[in-house]
């Protein structure tokens, strides 16, 4: 019988899928209301899936999947959102997720991509599939100008381009500031730049970014 961990901040929502999950018997060995308590619950009962929604009070689901995949565990993530735009969903991958479906999707889907997680398989709702296999074919670096940089730092470098700090870009990403702040460092090496403001024009005459009103280099 497969094990599961319900995360999400709405109890009804929470009952809902509960029931769904008994009638057919998946069994839901814990709840947790937010994402401190997702990773506390988790780590004490060892289910084989956390289905994880994004948006939780303390910490969210994005960070909260992250704590999970650096634990030595088994246990698998599945995100169940409202959110389908492609920070969230990128961000959830990096972090760690092995799956991502809508929450508006339907009872057969979500029990089957729970089902998959819990078999070892990654899973997408056919709504958010074609994106992540348009960015993976992407992420190969060809064709794309600085090669040398990985996905992340490319990502990175054009939201510099754009004249963000790294507060912001951070919570664009759904990273650490410091986690933004080492990244910084390694697009500087890479691009042999010894400065945010050199990494910033050499992007922009690379057409890497643009600069809108207000949006200044920033050191």
């Amino acid at each position: 019988m497969t094990s599961v961990v319900l995360a999400d901040d709405h109890p009804v929502f929470r009952d809902g899928l509960r029931s769904l999950l008994a009638s057919v018997g998946v069994e839901v060995i814990g709840e947790a209301a937010t994402g401190t308590e997702a990773v506390s619950v988790t780590r004490d009962t060892q289910p084989d899936v956390v289905v994880m929604d994004i948006h939780m009070p303390e910490m969210n689901g994005v960070d909260a999947t992250a704590a999970l995949a650096a634990s030595p565990s088994d246990t698998r993530v599945l995100i169940l959102s409202m959110l389908d735009d492609d920070d969230s969903v990128f961000a959830a991958i990096r972090a760690g997720a092995s799956g991502y479906v809508l929450k508006d999707a339907g009872p057969s889907e979500i029990v089957g991509a729970i089902e998959a997680v819990a078999r070892g398989e990654v899973i997408f709702g056919a709504s958010i599939a074609e994106r992540v296999l348009r960015h993976l074919t992407q992420a190969s670096g060809v064709g794309r100008t600085f090669p040398e940089l990985t996905e992340r730092e490319h990502q990175i470098l054009e939201l510099l381009a754009q004249g963000m700090a790294n507060g912001a870009i951070a919570r664009r990403l759904f990273l650490a500031e410091k986690t933004v702040r080492n990244n910084v460092s390694g697009v500087l090496t890479k691009l042999h730049v010894s400065s945010r403001a050199e990494a910033i024009v050499k992007a922009r005459d690379a057409g890497v970014g643009e600069a809108g009103p207000g949006n200044h280099p920033v050191d």
